[in-house]
């Protein structure tokens, strides 16, 4: 391509960029502006702006909400403990996916992809069955399974794709030096696919902290922050809509800083396109 057609499309890639980037940042901006009690009067014509710049909002979370707090580490523990139980189950069958010959095995990975399709309230019958017959009924631990089994489809299909991927040679060599299949996982692969984890942990982490229906329906003690929220959106009490906001930037926080921890892999991290073919 000559630098002329190179200079033409930069401003159109830029252009494009910065749509999609406005779409995304401006409802956040807004929010926080909000939060920090920077707010657009309606009231006015033509609208101006309401800038009484305080932190009081962020100071009220706890009088709306007493125990958001709790709910926010609540919701940050059972992201985690989600997270780690999906990649975990997931990771294991991708790799067993990727590495064997069935035939069959194209089925089952769109199939993943299908059942990670389906709406949550789909899950929640059967699930609930199943936890009040192992007993785990508005527990931490049966919530945490609950969520695993909704996301580990989707986290399959992810993996397979990058595991597919990675080279077998470094693998096939240390099977010939008479290392153990959990050596062989442990020292080669898991090192190789740390991109596609990691990327598949954050997506995980951010689905499982905007979780509403599982913990809201099959929970009455365990509360996360975005159930907390649904609190401050009733109708049985005009909104505050600052102290709403402020909840809303401090809920970023845990996201914010899971996905500093792993930016350094995800940079790593492009998901193999599968050749049909080979399936």
């Amino acid at each position: 391509m000559n630098p002329t057609s190179r200079r033409r499309r930069f401003p159109v890639r830029g252009i494009f960029l910065v749509c999609v980037l406005s779409v995304g940042l401006i409802p956040i901006l807004w929010t926080l502006l909000a939060s920090l009690n920077i707010r657009p009067n309606d009231v006015s014509s033509p609208p101006t702006w309401l800038a009484y710049p305080s932190l009081d909002q962020y100071q009220e979370i706890g009088i709306a909400e007493p125990h958001f707090a709790n709910e926010l580490l609540t919701g940050v523990e059972l992201a985690a403990a989600t997270t780690l139980f999906t990649v975990s189950v997931a990771f294991l069958a991708a790799y067993s996916l990727a590495r064997s010959r069935f035939r069959g095995r194209e089925w089952v990975v769109q199939s993943c992809l299908i059942i990670a399709s389906l709406p949550v309230i789909a899950y929640l019958i059967p699930l609930s069955n199943l936890l009040d017959s192992f007993r785990l009924s508005d527990t931490f631990v049966g919530i945490t399974l609950a969520e695993t089994a909704l996301y580990a489809p989707l986290a399959v299909y992810v993996l397979f794709g990058y595991v597919q991927g990675l080279p077998i040679e470094a693998e096939e060599a240390a099977w010939l030096d008479g290392a153990r299949p959990l050596e062989t996982l442990r020292q080669i692969v898991l090192p190789a696919a740390a991109p596609g984890l990691a990327a598949t942990a954050i997506i995980v982490f951010v689905l499982s902290w905007n979780q509403v229906l599982i913990p809201l329906l099959l929970a009455t003690h365990i509360r996360t922050v975005p159930v907390a929220l649904i609190d401050f959106f009733t109708f049985e009490r005009e909104l505050d809509w600052p102290t709403a906001a402020a909840a809303l930037i401090a809920a970023l926080f845990p996201i914010g800083a899971f996905v500093a921890l792993a930016h350094r892999q995800l940079e790593k991290f492009t998901l193999a396109l599968t050749d049909q073919t080979d399936l």
